[in-house]
């Protein structure tokens, strides 16, 4: 039986604990998140959601270990299977990052490298992993292309970047990541610069591969509909904290806190035709802007003096949390749903 105030079994896949990173500047550290704490289950699909400059992007990537070293500090732990990544040695983090723990990059086009093949960035992340040869790379990558939805594998693998759609481009992207068969994908905005039939093919490639290979995935997206077919269970973001997490089921249809009410409303509805379409007001706080007290106050229709202290993430029964103290109240009233 799940803990109460846990949102996912008692042994999950990546165990994410008061994740706090900051990075050097003239001015000094400039802190971009704190107390980032989440789960994700063997085989389960978690959404992390919120607005650019939320600190979804720079979490995913301090996961992987790929945040320069010499100009970030991380504290907290990220445990992957038993095993914390902050602090790793790089030797032994580089052998667990593409076998264990792999990720899709927003932009395909700046993520792969313009004078190697497909073909070659496949092959280099397989032979960097596992003890396979020139030929058996090249069969496993054009498998892993084939896995993807790539028509004519064989010739994709042998071409540039540049040769490809920016649908194609990401579907190799995607095998990059998989062709190692990791226990955890991280997707980073996988459908940014896609049209809609392209987005709903990627999305259903993703399904696809985490059922057959048994994945878990954390999908950083700001599409609340994309994650609705998506992810079992939702994490949303504000100003480099979890603010709420939970059930998508439960998230979707009776938020608890304002930032993800807000987020929920300011989506298109096909009833709600000829009326303003409601959005929040303000800006997400630049990184020494932020306000004392729960983060969002600036922003929030229901702030009051109590909102100005800090607020921690509070267990929802039975498998949530929230950072809001009027969660209760704003519940009973039904305004935030």
């Amino acid at each position: 039986m799940a803990d109460m105030t846990s949102p996912v079994p008692s042994a999950p896949l990546l165990d994410v604990r008061d994740l706090g990173i900051a990075f050097r500047s003239g001015a000094g550290m400039v802190q971009v998140t704190r107390d980032v704490t989440f789960a994700i289950a063997p085989g389960e699909t978690v959404g992390l959601v919120g607005e650019s400059g939320c600190g979804k992007t720079v979490t995913g990537l301090a996961l992987m270990g790929l945040l320069p070293s010499a100009t970030s500090h991380i504290t907290g732990s990220v445990q992957l299977e038993g095993e914390n990544l902050i602090g790793m040695p790089a030797r032994q983090l580089q052998r667990r990052r593409g076998a264990k723990i792999s990720m899709i990059f927003q932009e395909p086009m700046s993520a792969l490298d313009p004078v190697f093949t497909i073909g070659q960035q496949i092959s280099e992340t397989l032979r960097a992993h596992r003890s396979v040869s020139a030929k058996e790379a090249r069969e496993r990558g054009i498998e892993a292309l084939a896995r993807v939805g790539i028509p004519e594998p064989a010739l994709r693998f042998d071409a540039y970047p540049h040769q490809l759609s920016g649908g194609m481009r990401q579907r190799a992207m995607i095998a990059i990541a998989i062709v190692c068969e990791p226990r955890l994908l991280i997707a980073d905005e996988p459908t940014t610069a896609l049209d809609v039939t392209v987005q709903a093919q990627i999305v259903d490639v993703l399904g696809d591969l985490c059922a057959r290979l048994g994945m878990a995935m954390l999908f950083i997206t700001h599409d609340l509909g994309l994650v609705a077919q998506t992810c079992s269970r939702l994490v949303t973001m504000y100003a480099g904290e979890v603010i709420e997490q939970g059930r998508i089921d439960d998230m979707l249809v009776r938020p608890r806190h304002p930032y993800t009410s807000g987020l929920l409303r300011s989506l298109p509805a096909l009833a709600a035709r000829k009326t303003k379409l409601p959005a929040i007001p303000g800006r997400v706080p630049m990184r020494g802007e932020m306000p004392d007290g729960c983060r969002f106050r600036p922003r929030c229709d229901f702030a009051l003096p109590p909102c100005e202290a800090p607020q921690p993430l509070d267990p929802v029964p039975p498998v949530g949390q929230v950072r809001c103290c009027r969660n209760d109240e704003l519940e009973l009233k039904g305004v935030l749903s």
